[in-house]
């Protein structure tokens, strides 16, 4: 078989897997049906969206970009930002959780062809409904995860590694994790390597809450995290090369798109408000009016920054010199810095076109819950040090001579 004959057999097993049943979008608006019946509970009582993820493993979500050869569906970057947007109008910590599994699930997949251990982990993921957690954020470093404190120690055989987790997302809810370290214990802090593990591999120890403002629902704990497993949990390839070429691609894309989600469902809000307002004024707008079409500008602005840099990434994903180079890297890079701010903008303008109606919390066009979710992408990976991280490299970049360059 050429490679052409084995490209349309994937493509033809992938159509024939998606004819069997509802598509990935139907999917995605199942799950979040019941993730927008249980967002309030979730966001009170600071818990982990079971009814939610129940339905996500029902529906296959969770195994969606493993390749069909792995027993997955071979979604693709596109497929999956759109289930993140999806999930992020229903339920900010369901869409949030469901973006940094996708994010571990294609450092995997990306990177573990070939490796026994990986191909294993996206078996389990298609056919078990696997759950990835992740754990990037230690100790004094905070989200600086280009720098390891904590160190593999390798003993032939096997491997074991003790973490500060200052913050494991959901982690005690997951089935797996993937987390970074120094590669050896004489290691730099910046030569890391990244480890999939099983339930089985480590175990977890709480040391902090989870009591914040909003992403009530990711159970974002911290814990002492203890490795004591295999070696072939540790990717061959080093951190550096993973970071640039997925993980940092995926999860800002993953990301931004829930984000977009939580500020979608904001102006949905704000226009239920308007119309409203209209229909009881006999057609007058209402005096905020103004700030529901600057709303309206503030998301159609972040759904193109999104799309132009999915298309982007879509284009070279397969192609290491450009995944690579500084105007990629800079872009994607720069993606989370801007996607974050205008999410806040666009639910801040649909705050106040609803004005007192949706400062209330108890009335049907409360904000309250979408301002306080979409406040921690500012700071979740902080802009501040992005942007202090980006100076060198932006000064760096050629500016455009015209406007299709």
């Amino acid at each position: 078989m050429n490679v052409r004959e084995a490209v349309l057999t994937v493509d033809e097993t992938q159509t024939s897997l998606l004819e069997q049943g509802p598509s990935l979008i139907e999917r995605a608006a199942r799950t979040a049906t019941v993730a927008a019946i249980d967002s309030e509970g979730v966001d009170r009582d600071a818990r982990f969206p079971h009814k939610a993820f129940d339905t996500a493993r029902e529906q296959k979500l969770l195994g969606v970009m493993i390749p069909v050869e792995f027993g997955g569906l071979g979604a693709s970057i596109h497929d999956v930002t759109d289930i993140c947007y999806t999930l992020g109008r229903a339920c900010a910590s369901t869409a949030m959780i469901y973006a940094m599994h996708t994010t571990k699930v294609a450092c995997v997949i990306r990177h573990g062809h070939g490796i026994p251990w990986m191909e294993t982990m996206m078996r389990r993921v298609a056919r078990d409904q696997w759950l990835l957690a992740s754990s990037t954020t230690e100790g004094q470093n905070g989200g600086n995860i280009r720098a390891s404190a904590a160190a593999v120690d390798n003993a032939g055989d096997t491997v074991s590694l003790v973490r500060d987790a200052t913050v494991i997302s959901y982690g005690a809810e997951a089935d797996g994790l993937v987390t970074i370290a120094r590669r050896a214990t004489d290691a730099t802090a910046s030569d890391q390597v990244l480890l999939a593990l099983a339930k089985d591999d480590y175990s977890l120890k709480r040391t902090l809450g989870w009591e914040t403002l909003g992403m009530r629902g990711t159970c974002s704990t911290g814990f002492e995290l203890r490795v004591d497993c295999p070696a072939d949990r540790v990717f061959p390839e080093s951190y550096d090369k993973i970071h640039a070429q997925t993980m940092t691609p995926f999860a800002h894309l993953c990301w931004s798109s829930a984000w977009a989600g939580i500020a979608a469902a904001a102006v949905t809000r704000a226009q239920a408000f308007v119309r409203k307002a209209a229909r009881s004024s006999g057609g007058q707008m209402p005096p905020a009016a103004a700030h529901f079409t600057a709303a309206k500008m503030s998301l159609a602005k972040l759904r193109a920054l999104i799309s132009a840099n999915l298309d982007a990434f879509a284009r070279a994903e397969h192609d290491e010199r450009a995944l690579g180079s500084l105007d990629f890297q800079s872009s994607i890079t720069l993606l989370k810095v801007q996607a974050s701010e205008l999410a806040v903008e666009t639910v801040m303008h649909a705050m106040r076109t609803t004005g007192l109606a949706g400062y209330r919390n108890d009335g049907e066009f409360t904000m309250g819950r979408h301002l306080r979710d979409v406040l921690s992408s500012p700071i979740m990976i902080n802009n501040d040090r992005i942007l202090a991280n980006a100076a060198t490299s932006t000064l760096m970049s050629g500016i455009p001579a015209s406007l299709r360059d």
